[in-house]
């Protein structure tokens, strides 16, 4: 009786802490070096500290038959599925290529403006979803939506990055090729919120304004998109608007993403930041404030092309600071739980997808649930590396069962149960996974 009093104080003393932790760790996405995971930090980031999403550059990738390895490894890291995130546009924005054992493809000009057929859109866009898909990465960081105001933008219109100076066209484009992708179980992501097209500079080098340029039409791919049924990804563009907000850009502006994009466009999907070392960003303002103004402007998950900080790791930092403005009253827990509880819904999806289709074979069995604490129901995630009879159980903490999630013989690969704990009384639950020889266990907290 003394261990389980002692056990419970240390759960209520250090749990609500860890899970903040996890929380906030699963807003962030990182880039990493190299072409596999020899460096300890990233894959502590995934193993330990629970990092959300992971995006890949070029020089992640080798050749299809690396970047699967690669990608495995990294899903098999993570006890919370993740988001793995790539730029292919197609085009000179494409990290998958001629190069590294692709094809080259066409850009979104190419095939919004010379061919605007909607055949040769979604025959290139179901052409790179497969290879996303064959790569398991599931959230691809395009399409382009911003409308070609200026062909000489030097970070769109120069890179021909727009499929057209027609926002119905836009509109349309974006369409077919985000269709495409679904049709493969591949998320997307609009970008740059709430128009880039016009931009005389480059948001990647510093401070962009567009306020003489932008136009409320701009906005048209977004808002037909979204009264479609749109609710993926945007990403907040590094961009100036004073039309909008005089002070803050689109990417730390409230006014921009929480009145503009959620509360007048109706968007319920994930915000994800432009690369937060960007110019426009880091010229500006300190590491710091950035974090703590994209947070408060609605953004869901801060987007870092790299995993460290001064040779330090950047989730731990960027965690630390979270933690510390929650403590000053400057975020609330409750702006944390928002993003928190929309990362997880997305990531269910995902997961009974990748459920079904069982594309990689765990290395080690593996034992984890999530949302953990969580209120009435939780996921519960298993990984087998072998085919066999695999029983799954829950356990309060005198012993007695309380639920049996499976009995049955399942062949190796990641599976995920739903828990409906709605009758069971707040406290601490233990899950027994058994697979032939093998026994796992896991705790996990209800509260309601």
């Amino acid at each position: 009786m003394k261990k389980i009093l002692l056990f419970l104080l240390f759960t209520q003393t250090f749990l609500p802490q860890t899970d903040l932790y996890h929380k906030i760790s699963q807003m962030i996405m990182v880039g990493f070096s190299g072409k596999t995971l020899s460096d300890s930090m990233i894959v502590n980031d995934l193993q330990i500290r629970g990092v959300g999403s992971v995006i890949l550059f070029g020089g992640n990738i080798e050749s299809p038959t690396q970047l699967n390895q690669l990608t495995t490894q990294i899903h098999n890291l993570s006890s919370t599925p993740l988001f793995i995130a790539i730029d292919q546009e197609g085009g000179r924005i494409a990290r998958l290529r001629e190069t590294n054992g692709y094809t080259s493809t066409y850009t979104a000009y190419q095939i919004g403006t010379i061919f605007n057929n909607e055949s040769i859109n979604r025959s290139w866009a179901s052409l790179m979803a497969g290879w996303l898909k064959d790569a398991k990465i599931n959230l691809n960081l395009a399409p382009v939506a911003d409308v070609n105001v200026n062909p000489e933008s030097p970070a769109i219109g120069f890179l021909d990055r727009s499929f057209s100076r027609i926002p119905d066209s836009v509109f349309n484009h974006c369409f077919w090729f985000i269709d495409e992708f679904h049709q493969k179980n591949i998320l997307n992501c609009l970008k740059h919120f709430p128009g880039h097209g016009s931009a005389t500079t480059d948001s990647h080098l510093g401070f962009t304004d567009i306020t003489n340029t932008w136009a409320d039409s701009e906005l048209v791919p977004y808002r037909r998109l979204i009264q479609n049924g749109y609710n993926d990804f945007i990403m907040s563009g590094h961009l100036f608007n004073a039309q909008i907000d005089s002070v803050y850009p689109a990417s730390l502006s409230n006014k921009t993403l929480t009145g503009l994009l959620r509360d007048s466009l109706g968007f319920e999907g994930l915000i994800i930041t432009d690369g937060m070392f960007m110019g426009a960003i880091s010229n500006n303002y300190s590491f710091d404030e950035a974090v703590e103004l994209a947070i408060n402007a609605g953004n869901d998950i801060l987007l870092y092309t790299t995993n460290k900080l001064s040779g330090k790791s950047l989730v731990d930092s960027v965690v630390g600071i979270v933690m510390n403005k929650i403590s000053e009253g400057k975020i609330t827990e409750q702006r944390i739980n928002e993003s928190y509880n929309r990362i997880i819904q997305k990531k269910q999806q995902l997961t009974n997808v990748y459920q079904s289709n069982n594309d990689f074979i765990p290395d080690d069995f593996e034992l984890s649930n999530y949302p953990n604490p969580f209120n009435a129901q939780t996921n519960i995630l298993v990984k087998v590396p072998k085919d066999g009879n695999l029983s799954i159980n829950v356990f309060n903490t005198i012993g007695e069962e309380v639920a049996e999630l499976v009995n049955d013989f399942k062949t190796a690969g990641t599976y995920n149960f739903n828990f409906n704990a709605s009758e069971l009384a707040s406290g601490i639950y233990l899950i027994r996974m058994k697979m032939q020889n093998k026994i796992l266990t896991h705790k996990m907290v209800l509260l309601k």
